[in-house]
């Protein structure tokens, strides 16, 4: 089939690879962006994902806590990042992350449709709706969760003035000072580091055997392209990928991850948990963890502002 213009150009803007490189993944894949991706990523022409460029919506991710023991995160969307500083924009977002504290909704729709606590003659959708009004820019509760701590304590952190927040759920039955800073530091790690797991236990067996293809797709095209009395047999590239796999999951584990505070630079978040939990006489582990980040994950319009131009001019 014939690949165009249009679609060169949206993979490349997805995965930072070269225009060429581009038309060829998706002349290899019948023109299937997400095969196009993947076909790139196998053969190591993918750079790093231009996510900054992607990200559309703005606003805040404000955290509440209670007692220590219960927690919620929201992400409440504006179109600028102007309104995300507006005082009165940030003190709705902080009754939406109260309500989500104290709410039983179990999905967003649900949590839209129940009383307002602020004023219970209207829903949340309401308030939200008045809110837009007085606003005059386009905004959006996006998602929300809650954690409730069973074995121990929660605790949260907000980095950025909203950009990003975190909950913790740690299981402890000693919850000393040292035990809940311990366990703020490491929400402020999850905060910069961005895991996905809490431990490597958690990957599926599907996700490891995924990445597995990729990173084995990738040693068999480096080892191509070496000298051939400089290329190793097959079964020596499956023997490297072990160790390949082993280290980019240690960078999606947070327990695996290098504390960021470590003095020696080699320190885990788990020796560091470990650490702090002798010296209380206890344990400690991380049960459970949220990190929302504004707009992650939501792709940015592109705007073309002199082919704007250029349509109204031509009516």
């Amino acid at each position: 089939m014939a690949i165009t213009a249009g679609q060169v150009k949206e993979l490349r803007e997805m995965t930072g690879a070269g225009m060429m490189e581009c038309k060829k993944a998706l002349t290899e894949t019948n023109g299937d962006m997400e095969a196009s991706v993947e076909w790139l990523r196998k053969n190591g022409a993918m750079k790093a994902v231009k996510k900054a460029s992607r990200i559309a919506a703005e606003g805040l991710c404000f955290v509440k806590s209670e007692d220590d023991k219960k927690a919620a995160v929201v992400e409440v969307n504006s179109e600028t990042d102007f309104v995300a500083q507006n005082e009165k924009f940030r003190a709705y977002v902080d009754q939406v992350a109260a309500q989500a504290l104290h709410t039983s909704a179990k999905d967003l729709d649900a949590f839209l449709a129940e009383p307002w606590e602020a004023d219970n003659a209207k829903t949340v959708n309401d308030a939200l709706v008045e809110m837009i009004a007085v606003i005059s820019e386009k905004l959006s509760i996006r998602r929300f969760e809650q954690v409730e701590a069973t074995e121990g304590f929660v605790s949260t952190y907000s980095h950025g003035g909203g950009r990003i927040g975190v909950i913790i759920e740690a299981k402890t039955d000693n919850a000393t000072d040292e035990v809940k800073e311990a366990v703020r530091n490491v929400a402020m790690q999850v905060a910069a580091m961005s895991p996905k797991y809490i431990s490597e236990e958690e990957i599926s067996e599907e996700e490891r055997e995924h990445e597995k293809e990729i990173l084995l797709a990738q040693a068999i095209k480096e080892n191509e392209e070496l000298p051939e009395e400089k290329r190793k047999p097959q079964e020596i590239l499956e023997k490297m990928l072990i160790g390949r796999l082993k280290k980019q999951f240690k960078e999606i584990c947070l327990n695996d991850q290098i504390y960021v505070k470590a003095e020696d630079g080699k320190q885990t978040v788990q020796e560091y948990l470990n650490q702090v939990a002798k010296a209380a006489g206890t344990t400690l582990s991380v049960k459970k963890f949220v990190r929302y980040e504004v707009g992650e994950g939501i792709e940015k319009k592109q705007e073309n502002f002199a082919e704007e131009v250029m349509a109204q001019a031509k009516g």
